[in-house]
């Protein structure tokens, strides 16, 4: 045998762990404990041997040179990002001993941070859970995507379930309200270009004129946070001209009468002058709603992150049970697919919430996390944050309202712990940091939220330098705390059996993932997860579902409106996936830096021309960026591409320096797209 000839490469089965709801099986290609290649699965029909661009680069980022590979502690000022490396047992005995004390006093003083930095079950929330269970920790309200539109569909439906991935193939109209798909969800793109190809139209419903709207027949280009008024409209179209199917709703939906009455005062006139499209439009779109079947809606969380995100998901999710769309498979909507796997998910034995035995500490919400750092203490808030646990989350880059998350994480008297695989802006507040495995070092399980199969990762290769996985650093954190429970000596393979309910484990693992058994059209006869087993109009507590105007409007706040004139969203930008792979260079490449779009008839006024640097501000802060003037901004709006690590901006800031702490209608969840801002050239960087 030849000794320079190179080692044999071998594949093994993966999945995307990102906060996608396309949840991509993966084959890794491994070559001399080196991962080469990272490809889709063809075998699996939601993936179907295709990856977006980002996740095709996965091997360039878990072997970035970049990667964070020893313990670190803090030797600068918070912030600095001035660290020394250390070594596992001083840096797992440095926090045991800094959070017994704490939770000495009050173990509610410590608060976790995590969010879906990766969606699997195991390095999520499982062996985490067990330690600030077991500890007595603050719990933390994860708000920060979709909880105001999971709390909508829970309220209609009675979960967090909607129609097949598969069947969008098959529907004769699709309606893509609030999500950019070709950037965020290519595999459901795929699907509608096929149902496009086979003569169906497509919609898209957007304030942004994206990737997506270019390849649709018709786009809507709505004012951000007006979606419930033009579902009302719609609702009133329906009725109006007859477009409704009476034995689905008297059957299957409980309480038409008052969703009636709710509309009757929303001629398409009206939703018009709100919306800031033209009702002729409006006219049109209720037509191909109401007299088009199949068809389908492809609803995306974009459009809840506003005032009223709650009650617009609430009244678009009662479309399909007016016109009966979900009496076909490729009828209905999708917002969600995640409720159909909990019958199959046990995460109780996962996270094991009877390790509190009986306490009930408080619960802190991430999306006010800035707030919640700068609290005193006392009263009904509780214990002065003392200590704070980040994983799988960078909330100093994604929190709402930077300035005061920066300075609640920049506080002297607050420790701070990072599990992270690169030196983001949080990590850079960390008094210690700890370097966490990549997805294709470490064994997890996933389901999905945009198809309805299980998914298995395998370890493609060992963890580089001293990484550890998340369950297993929590794992030795446990055993120097002192907790001597027999979960806590757990493995990941036992963690891995008992993350599921019903699903052979085996055949997951030699075919890489398995299909729940579920209908083909899951409320083709009713049957939501309702108490009635019907659609609900009128949900206790929520009443009726109505428009609720955006907190920042000329209607609730007209004193606002008239100094901040523009209304600024800020959605993912294509190659990024939040705050994710924004250090990847060829990624960052393609981005370029931080831009604003803005509409010549904005810019014009304004004297931006694209290129100019300019100064995005409201009351809350200013950030500068570059602009781009382009009509794929509408006027009034801004777009400031996310999310750009901070320390990636041009004065250490991204596009959260603007966005605010209030919260929604429904779920508490930030609204991000809620946000006036006023723009200007940047005079300093101009001269």
């Amino acid at each position: 045998m030849d000794a320079t000839a190179s080692p044999a490469a071998r594949t093994v089965r993966g999945a995307c762990p990102h906060d996608c709801p396309d949840t991509c099986a993966l084959v890794v290609t491994v070559q001399g404990g080196r991962a080469v290649r990272v490809q889709g699965a063809a075998d699996h029909p939601p993936t179907g041997g295709v990856l977006c661009t980002k996740v095709s680069r996965y091997a360039e980022r878990t072997h970035h040179p970049d990667r964070l590979l020893h313990p670190m502690k803090r030797v600068g000022r918070k912030g600095e990002g001035r660290f020394a490396r250390i070594s596992w047992d001083e840096a797992l005995d440095t926090v045991a001993a800094r959070l017994k004390a704490i939770a000495a006093r009050d173990a509610q003083a410590v608060v976790p941070y995590s969010y879906a930095g990766t969606m699997g079950l195991l390095q999520g929330e499982s062996m985490a859970a067990r330690f600030f269970h077991r500890l007595g920790a603050s719990g933390l309200e994860r708000t920060i995507c979709a909880s105001a539109g999971g709390e909508a569909l829970a309220a209609t439906y009675g979960g967090k379930v909607g129609m097949h991935l598969r069947f969008f193939a098959q529907s004769k109209l699709i309606l893509i309200w609030g999500s950019n798909s070709i950037a965020s969800n290519l595999h459901f793109w795929t699907l509608a270009q096929q149902a496009k190809r086979a003569g169906a139209k497509l919609w898209c419903i957007d304030p942004r004129r994206t990737e997506t709207a270019d390849k649709c027949h018709r786009h809507l280009a709505l004012r951000p946070g007006t979606d419930g008024a033009l579902a009302l409209a719609l609702v009133h179209e329906l009725i109006v001209h007859g477009w409704i199917d009476r034995d689905y709703v008297d059957r299957h939906v409980d309480g038409f009468d008052k969703l009636a009455e709710r509309a009757r005062p929303w001629p398409p006139e009206r939703a018009a002058a709100v919306c800031g499209v033209p009702a002729d439009d409006i006219r049109e779109l209720a037509r191909d709603y109401g007299t088009t079947q199949p068809a389908a809606i492809r609803l995306n969380y974009g459009m809840q992150r506003v005032a009223g995100g709650g009650n617009a998901v609430r009244l678009v999710a009662l479309l399909p049970c007016l016109v009966g769309a979900w009496r076909h498979a490729a009828g209905g909507l999708l917002l969600s697919s995640s409720g159909w796997a909990a019958p199959f998910r046990d995460d109780a034995a996962l996270q094991r919430p009877d390790l509190l035995a009986g306490r009930r500490p408080r619960t802190v919400n991430m999306s006010t996390i800035g707030d919640a750092l700068l609290h005193p203490g006392g009263g009904a808030f509780g214990p002065r944050i003392d200590a704070l646990v980040v994983y799988n989350g960078n909330p100093v880059a994604v929190a709402p309202e930077s300035r005061k998350a920066v300075a609640g994480f920049a506080r002297e008297d607050l420790f701070t712990v990072v599990l992270e695989q690169f030196q983001t802006d949080t990590a850079d507040f960390a008094d210690i940091v700890l370097p966490a495995t990549t997805q294709l070092e470490h064994l997890d399980v996933h389901t999905s939220y945009g198809h309805t199969d299980v998914l298995i990762n395998e370890p493609a290769i060992a963890p580089l330098g001293e990484a550890k996985p998340n369950t297993q650093i929590f794992r030795e954190l446990a055993a120097r705390m002192g907790f001597v429970e027999p979960c806590f000596a757990d493995d990941d393979e036992a963690l891995l059996r008992q993350a599921l309910k019903g699903i052979d484990l085996d055949a997951l693992r030699a075919r890489g993932w398995a299909s729940l058994p579920l209908p083909d059209a899951p409320f083709a006869d009713g049957g939501f997860r309702t108490p009635s087993g019907k659609a609900v109009v009128d949900a206790p507590g929520l009443g009726v579902p109505d428009f609720v105007p955006n907190h920042e409007c000329a209607e609730a706040a007209p004193e606002l409106a008239a100094r901040y004139p523009l209304a600024m969203i800020s959605p993912p930008a294509r190659h990024f996936l939040n705050s994710t792979f924004v250090n990847v260079a060829s990624l960052r490449a393609i981005e370029g830096e931080p831009t604003l779009e803005i509409h010549p008839d904005d810019a014009a006024p304004r004297g931006i021309a694209s290129g100019a640097v300019v100064r995005v501000f409201n009351d809350r802060g200013t950030h500068r960026c570059r602009a781009e003037v382009t009509t794929r901004a509408r006027p009034g709006v801004v777009v400031g591409l996310g999310i750009w690590w901070r320390k990636l901006g041009l004065d250490g800031t991204n596009v959260n320096e603007l966005t605010s702490q209030r919260l929604t209608d429904l779920g508490r969840a930030p609204t991000f797209y809620d946000c006036l801002v006023e723009v200007a050239v940047d005079t300093a960087a101009a001269a």
